[in-house]
């Protein structure tokens, strides 16, 4: 076993600074590929980065899309930086100036930092990646749905093909809007932007994932020389569902699998253009997913796997998702851990990397030692609701202190029910088994209260225009 020790003393002796690749599916669930159990999604090159890698198959995000990337950037519970919540289009709020991202750390430590894809933390331009850390950025303020053709606006005058293709396509998977109900001008234009400029509005989505990868792989050889920093957070597969036309009617899966697919032959690019350019053993790269499958869409969602629940829910298929670290220097290959992990923890385990100090306060830790046969370092985990709309008007997210569950280690308490489970054992979350471990149940309460207790002392502010 390669201890955090060595693995350090290591970093100490080398001639650079590893590389770092995050590459963040958008709605991907659980068992959505091969080497999670799906039987009909082919992802050969995310599967080989497992076998040359460790997968983590205890691994949580939060339940929605702006939660998740918030909590992947600063390393906190989004309760602790009030972005518990999804942004909508022309807010005036965002991730506050103070706060400390992946890529600010690297940025002040030389590391090269490109984003590419969706942001969600904000679109207003003092809220943009540019203003966070990153050199530059090509990609989605938010969403791919939050653009004129969703299927629930109200339609006045004819209905545009793409409106109308949309609306067919919701109704065919049986979403009924889960009693959605936009007005015409509810969202603008959708604006593909590069740094704080707009490119392109409503892109043709059917060649948005593979521009991403060929801007990744441009990335990659331009800042060959020196240390660099790629988030590469994909706008699918989260509806709607554009494959590019390569992959188009190719999976066992319909478009869902389509959309997977592609961006598995994106993970083989990048992992070739490593091997390219001699940077392969040298590169950190993370395969995962913001949350669980967005249910409601049928067919063109995902799948859970064996979990219960989905998008938007503290149930295990609403937050645990894929997870996978590729390090050939220093992390053993073809290994599985069951210790539980999150994406707070990519900050922290990151900053050991580069040989840099993180920012305090934090709620991730540093896995290294876990991703190599090592115990996980959180006590517990805490699971927030994350269901909510901010308005500014009625002030801060209540949802911000509003713990659902707690996990230590096997044990998951659902908070408001008292509902106990045995994750090792029913990792559906089909058993209550409270009235038998009564002192569980007790005893993971009080903890609940003590640790919201004090977050609540410690909540800090959005970012506000």
């Amino acid at each position: 076993m390669v201890t955090r020790r060595a693995f350090l003393q290591y970093l100490a002796s080398t001639r650079r600074r590893p590389n770092v690749i995050v590459i963040l599916a958008d709605d991907q669930g659980y068992g959505d590929l091969g080497c999670q159990g799906s039987p009909h999604i082919r992802t050969p090159n995310i599967d080989r980065m497992a076998r040359e890698g460790v997968r983590l198959t205890d691994f949580y995000a939060q339940p929605l899309c702006g939660p998740s990337r918030a909590a992947l950037l600063t390393g906190c519970y989004p309760a602790r930086n009030s972005l518990n919540f999804n942004h909508l289009p022309k807010a005036r709020t965002g991730l506050h100036a103070n706060e400390t991202t992946i890529a600010e750390m690297l940025r002040g430590a030389g590391y090269a930092t490109m984003m590419i894809g969706k942001w969600h933390l904000g679109d207003a331009p003092e809220f943009l990646p540019t203003r966070n850390g990153f050199d530059d950025w090509f990609g989605l303020p938010y969403s791919n749905d939050m653009w004129p053709y969703h299927p629930k606006v109200t339609r006045v005058g004819p209905e545009s093909e793409v409106a109308r293709k949309s609306r067919e396509r919701a109704e065919f998977t049986g979403f009924d809007g889960q009693g959605l109900k936009y007005p015409p001008d509810w969202f603008p234009p959708l604006p593909l932007m590069r740094g704080a400029q707009v490119v392109e509005t409503n892109p043709d989505q059917s060649t948005i994932t593979g521009r991403y990868h060929d801007e990744a792989l441009r990335f990659i050889e331009r800042s060959k020389d020196k240390p660099f920093f790629l988030y590469l957070a994909h706008a699918m597969p989260h509806v709607p569902l554009y494959p590019g036309k390569a992959y188009e009617g190719k999976s066992l899966r319909g478009r869902y699998g389509d959309v997977i697919e592609e961006i598995d032959g994106g993970v083989g690019q990048i992992l070739a253009k490593l091997k390219q350019l001699k940077l392969d053993n040298d590169t950190l790269v993370i395969y995962t997913s913001d949350n669980g499958p967005w249910a409601p869409y049928g067919i063109d969602a995902g799948s859970a796997g064996p979990l219960r629940g989905a998008k938007g829910s503290v149930w295990e298929g609403g937050i645990r998702v894929p997870a996978i670290f590729r390090y050939p220097r220093a992390i053993q290959p073809d290994r599985v851990t069951s210790e539980v992990a999150c994406t707070m923890d990519l900050l922290p385990t990151i900053a050991a990397a580069g040989g840099v100090k993180p920012p305090a306060p934090i709620d991730g830790r540093d896995i290294t030692a876990m991703l190599n046969g090592g115990k996980s370092p959180h006590e517990r985990f805490y699971y927030f609701d994350t269901a909510i709309l901010y308005k500014p008007e009625e002030g801060r997210p209540q949802s911000n202190s509003n713990l659902l569950a707690v996990r230590e280690r096997q044990w998951k308490l659902h908070l408001k029910s008292r509902e106990l489970y045995d994750l090792h054992s029913d990792i559906g979350e089909t058993k209550n088994v409270a009235a038998q471990h009564p002192e569980i149940v007790a005893r993971l309460t009080a903890e609940a209260d003590t640790f919201l207790t004090q977050l609540r002392k410690e909540i800090r502010p959005l970012g506000t225009l």
